[in-house]
């Protein structure tokens, strides 16, 4: 029997926390979890610093990853018999499905933004290069690699098979949704995905979804919405993202500058230099991070001292609202007054902006990210979401945005009442 359709003799599975089972039958699915690339993801964790907002938001990208292959197989088991389905892309679609995140580093976003890297790139490079996820590809077919890499990174040319891991309704988004709502303990993330499930038809180059199951997809949406302001967007956990920011920063400054550490960050190394290689990627994960940051307590440098005391120890600094284009005069005046009693702003005093688009129909130059949710008519007519939904009319192509400046008020708190500075500090952060 050939690699690709070869079965475990008994099926595995994993019980999980919000799809109560994953099952696992295929040999190569098996096989890809067991290697050391994908159990990586293990030390990932999914939301990066908002377990020091919600205590429970511990669990891991390798949690997320099996939890997308799992809707994925379902979705497939429904789709089978159906035309329009290739069931040759099983699958292709199943290890694209699992593979997705596997280039995630430790806190993701905020370490890409740092070192200016992608973890899309470093997907495509463990699918691609000498690992063991690439020997086990290739024996379902040499070119099966290049496939997956091509599903993930949205240029396959079956845009049916793309649309199951990355378009506005897809295996990704209803895994991390729920996953998140689990995990944080909050209610927003819940919908119906077992009625999504039931009426998801394949159609040409995209999933469409029966119109009788628009209402489904409306909490779906909704969902999306309300997860994003009350979680991921959550000012705290945006707190600990500008911390951890800074002290990557900080630790690369003092690097240029020769400053002797006493513990040398030694994993940090290549990425300060811009030539991070495979190996070097794949060995830096959150728990190796955390080992410096705690150590990098002890260094003579007060402010690396500072910023890795507090986000170890989840001394976070505190946020007020504050729009940088709005109010150019207050934050030059802030930045002085910083100066002046000696913090120094490009650490301790950071305007941080979030935005989202909870669903569009249409967006100019990213077609491909934006394509829209059809709904099916009993008349197998295509009808566009918004304009059958007038919950999603209203939400649609509406960008919010939301602005917070976050400064460290123990270090203002703990200036003289006499100085002049702290209360003006004081005012124009609207504290008095």
């Amino acid at each position: 029997m050939a690699y690709r359709d070869e079965k475990l003799r008994e099926e595995k599975v994993f019980k999980d926390p919000v799809h109560r089972y994953i099952h696992v039958r295929d040999r190569a699915i098996w096989d890809l979890i067991g290697t050391r690339e994908f159990q990586r993801l293990r030390r990932i964790k999914q939301l990066g610093t908002t377990f020091l907002t919600f205590h429970g938001a511990e669990h891991s990208r390798f949690n997320h990853s099996l939890g997308v292959y799992e809707i994925v197989r379902r979705i497939l088991t429904n789709f089978e018999g159906r035309s329009n389905w290739n069931p040759e892309e099983r699958l292709l679609c199943l290890a694209a499905a699992l593979l997705h995140d596997l280039g995630h580093g430790p806190f993701s976003h905020s370490f890409e933004k740092v070192f200016k890297l992608d973890h899309e790139d470093f997907t495509k490079a463990i699918i691609l290069g000498d690992t063991e996820i690439n020997q086990i590809l290739q024996r379902v077919e040499p070119k099966f690699p290049e496939k997956v890499a091509e599903v993930i990174n949205k240029t396959y040319h079956d845009k049916l098979v793309v649309s199951l891991i990355s378009s506005q309704i897809d295996a990704d988004r209803m895994d991390y949704l729920q996953r998140d709502a689990y995990f944080t303990g909050v209610s927003y993330g819940h919908f119906d995905m077992e009625r999504i499930l039931r009426v998801m038809r394949p159609l040409d180059d995209q999933v469409v979804i029966k119109q009788s199951g628009m209402h489904a997809v409306e909490d779906y949406i909704m969902s999306r919405y309300q997860m994003y302001w009350q979680v991921y967007f959550h000012p705290v956990s945006r707190s600990a993202e500008v911390i951890l920011s800074k002290i990557l920063h900080r630790v690369k400054h003092l690097h240029n500058q020769h400053y002797q550490f006493k513990q040398e960050p030694k994993h940090f190394l290549s990425f300060f230099a811009g030539d991070v290689t495979l190996t070097d990627y794949i060995n830096l994960d959150e728990t190796i991070v955390m080992y410096y940051f705690q150590a990098w307590i002890n260094e003579d440098d007060v402010i690396l001292s500072d910023l890795c005391r507090r986000f170890t120890n989840r001394k976070l600094f505190q946020y007020v609202e504050f729009n940088p284009k709005q109010q150019i005069k207050e934050s030059i005046e802030l930045f002085q007054l910083f100066e002046a009693i000696n913090l120094d702003p490009d650490y301790y005093l950071v305007v941080d902006s979030s935005s989202d688009l909870p669903y569009d129909f249409y967006r100019p130059g990213e077609e491909g990210e934006r394509l829209p949710i059809y709904l099916l008519t009993p008349q197998d007519e295509l009808q566009e979401l918004s304009r059958a939904s007038d919950i999603v009319e209203s939400i649609s192509g509406k960008k919010r945005t939301d602005h917070k400046l976050y400064y460290p008020a123990d270090l203002i708190e703990a200036l003289p009442d006499d100085q002049p500075e702290k209360a003006r500090i004081k005012v124009l952060l609207g504290l008095e």
